[in-house]
């Protein structure tokens, strides 16, 4: 197979600078408003939107004005890392048209400050964003990272891997192996797109990368993002001894499970209700899933995860976009949050055509209508098994019948 190179300078849009894609690829893989403060104007351009939703996963705003979208399309942009992810799993970009239903991988890293670059990196939440033809309703459907799959044969041009049977997030893993930075996210991403290729038929016409360290950031810069915790959600990596002084309260084995308490130490406990978050507590609840009350594993984490986006786009309309000070580095931080891969088609282009979209019709679809059907495999552990119902889902989110699949099958849309 010949393998679709990279455009010759992956870019930082608008940065001035430029970066090869990092280690190459090898042939062989195979099988609201900015105003004076206080005053109320008119809606945020549609172009902010989109950029917002790329890297973020939701839409902030609806319609709006399109007077001075350039202008403000470059600056949302400008931070926004772009570099060819999908590589073989979208191979015929140069046809690509932004007509017609998309479909727009979207992969969160939990990568630790200082972690070993040797240690094998799993993609933590996995999303496919439909767009329906109209490009004015769109559907998130979480796969959970659990999930048994089949992974294609890859070579990454470091440690190849033979293809073979395990959990969805090992494919970013295997992808990735041996190499490090740029690299390894590209070669992790496309082995993960790939993966889902196989497993759905489902081309990404576009994907993006999103590190949750980055929310932290965003957050900084909010000061706080207050929203409801909707279940007494315990920490296992942040809490304080006896002297009050920090204190991780679990031992976590290599592969980030929980392994038991260390004694002494209290853990940091998020109760149900309001709750306004600091960034450091903003970023340790939405890794949380290992205590949650109902035993739900990542459903209840990956829930968590997006009622704190939506929380945090909240408070960006709210806070930031009616302070011309903050809005410049609230969009910086956001933008350092992704890397995006737009599949060929300017970001200028997406933004313009899903101008339309609606957050508040976006619709949160449960995989497995969100229980965990588990099944034990040998040298691998629990595994989730996508029952008929979930794959027919992702054939619709294929064949654009997303929203007859939903019309059928209510109770499979999250309420939150």
């Amino acid at each position: 197979m010949v393998r679709y190179e990279a455009p010759p300078v992956p870019r930082r849009s608008g940065a001035g600078s430029s970066a090869k894609r990092g280690g190459g690829r090898s042939a062989g893989t195979g099988g609201r408003r900015a105003g004076v403060k206080g005053r109320k104007t008119g809606r945020t351009p549609g172009w902010a939107r989109w950029c917002l939703l790329f890297g973020a996963l939701l839409l902030v705003l609806s319609g709006g004005s399109l007077v001075g979208a350039k202008a403000f399309l470059a600056s949302a942009t400008g931070s926004v890392t772009q570099q060819n992810l999908l590589g073989a799993a979208n191979a015929e970009r140069q046809h690509v048209t932004i007509k017609g239903a998309k479909n727009i991988l979207l992969v969160g890293l939990d990568t630790r400050p200082g972690q070993d670059p040797s240690k094998l990196t799993r993609s933590d939440s996995i999303i496919l964003l439909h767009v329906s033809a109209s490009h004015d309703q769109a559907y998130l459907i979480s796969l959970p990272r659990d999930s048994y799959v089949t992974i294609p044969k890859y070579n990454n041009g470091a440690v190849p891997y033979p293809g073979g049977t395990n959990k969805i997030n090992a494919a970013f893993a295997y992808g990735s192996r041996g190499l490090t930075g740029a690299s390894a996210l590209s070669h992790g991403f496309e082995l993960l797109s790939l993966t889902i290729k196989k497993l759905t038929g489902i081309t990404p016409d576009a994907g993006a990368i999103i590190d949750f360290q980055g929310f932290k950031k965003v957050v900084d810069v909010l000061g706080k993002v207050c929203m409801y915790v909707d279940e007494d959600t315990t920490s296992i990596h942040i809490g304080h001894d006896r002297t009050g002084a920090f204190a991780a309260p679990y031992k976590i084995n290599p592969d980030g499970t929980l392994n038991h308490k260390i004694s002494g130490v209290t853990p940091n406990i998020y109760k149900k209700g309001n709750h306004c978050f600091t960034p450091t507590e903003a970023l340790d609840f939405v890794r949380q899933r290992d205590l949650l009350a109902n035993k739900d594993f990542d459903y209840g984490r990956q829930r968590h995860q997006q009622q704190f986006v939506k929380a945090v786009l909240k408070s960006v309309l709210d806070n930031g976009f009616d302070s011309p000070t903050k809005l410049p580095s609230l969009l910086s931080a956001v933008g350092k949050t992704m890397t995006v891969d737009s599949g060929g088609i300017p970001l200028e282009d997406w933004a313009f055509a899903m101008r339309n979209l609606d957050p508040a019709k976006m619709a949160t679809i449960k995989v497995n209508n969100g229980h965990f059907n588990s099944r034990s495999v040998p040298g691998i552990g629990s595994v989730e098994i996508l029952d008929a119902t979930s794959m027919r889902l992702l054939n619709d989110a294929r064949d654009d019948r997303v929203d007859a699949f939903v019309q059928a099958n209510p109770g499979w849309v999250a309420t939150s």
